[in-house]
């Protein structure tokens, strides 16, 4: 019997990348095969919103059309396509116009709450929505507004209690909601077990006093997410707190994309696996499973594919030969060639198990921190333990097999590839560089200009180019410029410590500092900011 009545899978639309509608319509085909019937558009400020023209200017947001496109699309595939928008949090992006930094913003990326603006730009978001959307349900966010009350508010208002913020707000949210027909759901972890106040993802059942009870409004669905946990206990004992709350409860799980050019389907379907029979046990029958894409949408969202299989095949209680079939007659793929996209996080071999300290979800990004790993500062390969770099040339050989095969995917393959080549010379080069440095073989270090240096950056400019098709074929345009100063940064970064190399190497400057300072590790080997990355100055 399966699990869910309703499966879903959400799509980080804000994160600089934006599919486009084309390759969006493709990815609807494949997951409504697997066994999907709901799709969330997560839009912070990606959606054409009437009367807000510099709502999501100049960030590739969907307007009207596209999404009312979408939307008919989904639903002859017999998929719901359910807005899943921000109302009080996570709206950074839009104080970058005036139009809005002073108006209604109360501190960090949140809304002020009680200011009229502020709701009549709500109104304007579900008026807009109700324009696109079929669908009845609306996701309205509402995590992580951990400062709340505690910016323009407090200066204007004095200090209030900010759970009766909180409260008071999502009351008005609804309101609006059901002004024009949506029925809510959101974020129970960080209201009702964060800032109630409590303990986040308790591992313990908790009760709640009838106070907070009462506060719900009428049919609001609550959302339990947890993409880290290793002991059903944890699920369990989060969906039954939220189901004495209510009986409309989803579970949010993770097909991890997110801080990363490489997926994590092996981690994704680890957690996953865990978290499945708990819905089962607690009778959970809703669910979906995010593909964020923080710190810049990096990771292809149809990279893990294979997370969404796996998940849609135990829900479904296939065996692991029935889902591999599946999932090639769906996708043309093998499921094995497929995994393949996780190997460049795999920097100690791919068969370090997932509870490995070397693993764990630290493990997300170390391709891209060690992409970025400054050659001078060493800040990021610091924390490594013994690395044999080669290993990338293995991967490298494996998926440029697969990118030869021509199929729909190749395009994935070939940027994975492309980044294993770049991390088989990077990797190393910080560590490689303070040596030769500290020996002082100045014709050393000649030849690592000429030889490693050179060909890292060949190797950079190389993904670079194949990360652009990748995503050009997938998004928007919008937010490639980020990429660009990213991965271009990089390759003037790499000319740079080259120039002042053979500055040195050919007796122009007596010394190079940042070679001579002692590198320290970095007290959290869990680095997710591109900005943390590069530099211990302000980005």
């Amino acid at each position: 019997m399966d699990v869910f009545n309703s499966l879903g899978v959400m799509i980080d639309c804000s994160r600089d990348a934006v599919p486009n509608v084309v390759r969006l319509k493709k990815f609807i085909d494949t997951v409504s095969e697997m066994g999907y019937n709901v799709a969330m558009l997560y839009t912070e400020d990606t959606y054409e919103v009437v009367n807000e023209p510099y709502f999501g200017s100049k960030r590739g947001k969907y307007t009207v059309e596209e999404l009312y496109e979408i939307d008919r699309y989904a639903a002859s595939r017999g998929v719901e396509l359910v807005p899943f928008i921000q109302t009080l949090a996570h709206l950074g992006t839009l104080k970058k116009w005036r139009a809005y930094r002073h108006k209604v913003f109360d501190i960090d990326d949140i809304l002020l709450v009680d200011a009229p603006r502020t709701y009549e730009l709500i109104d304007n978001m579900f008026a807009s929505l109700r324009k696109s959307f079929s669908s009845k349900r609306v996701h309205l966010g509402y995590d992580e507004a951990h400062h709340i009350g505690l910016g323009k508010y407090l200066d204007e208002n004095g200090y209030t209690d900010r759970y009766e913020l909180l409260m008071r707000h999502l009351e008005r949210v609804c309101e609006i909601a059901k002004k024009y027909g949506f029925e809510t759901m959101l974020a129970a972890d960080d209201l009702f077990f964060n800032m109630s106040p409590g303990e986040f993802c308790s591992d313990e059942e908790r009760d709640f006093p009838q106070k907070i009870k009462d506060m719900i409004p009428r049919g609001l669905e609550l959302v339990h997410w947890d993409y880290f946990g290793t002991d059903k206990k944890r699920y369990t004992a989060m969906m039954r707190s939220a189901k004495k709350l209510t009986e409309n409860v989803w579970f949010s799980g993770g097909a991890w994309t997110w801080n990363t050019f490489s997926p994590h389907n092996r981690y994704s379907i680890k957690r996953n696996e865990i978290a499945v029979p708990a819905c089962r046990e607690c009778g959970v029958s809703m669910a979906f499973f995010t593909l964020w894409g923080d710190n810049g949408g990096e990771c292809a969202y149809e990279a893990v594919l294979p997370s969404l299989m796996h998940t849609a095949a135990r829900s479904r209680g296939l065996s692991d030969g029935e889902m591999a079939a599946e999932f090639e007659k769906i996708t043309g793929e093998k499921f094995s060639d497929f995994l393949d996209l996780d190997l460049p996080n795999y920097i100690y071999g791919e068969n370090v198990p997932v509870e490995s300290p070397y693993f764990q979800h630290s493990a997300a990004n170390y391709a891209k921190t060690h992409l970025y790993d400054d050659p001078f500062y060493g800040t990021m390969s610091a924390n490594l333990g013994e690395v044999d770099a080669t290993v990338f040339e293995k991967y490298a050989k494996r998926l440029y097999e697969h990118a030869k095969k021509n199929t729909e995917y190749s395009f994935l393959y070939l940027t994975q590839a492309r980044l294993c080549d770049a991390l088989a010379i990077k990797l190393p080069l910080a560590k490689k560089t303070r040596e030769i440095y500290a020996f002082g073989d100045k014709e050393k270090i000649l030849e690592l200009c000429r030889i490693d240096y050179t060909e890292c950056i060949k190797r950079v400019e190389a993904f670079y180019e194949s990360f652009c098709d990748q995503w050009l074929k997938i998004n928007k345009p919008y937010g490639l410029e980020v990429h660009d100063a990213r991965l271009g940064g990089l390759c003037k970064r790499l000319e740079s410590c080259r120039r002042r190399l053979l500055d040195y190497a050919n007796g122009k400057v007596s010394e190079i500092p940042e070679l001579c300072e002692p590198v320290l590790p970095m007290d959290d080997a869990y680095i997710t900011s591109w900005a943390e990355m590069i530099s211990a100055n302000p980005v």
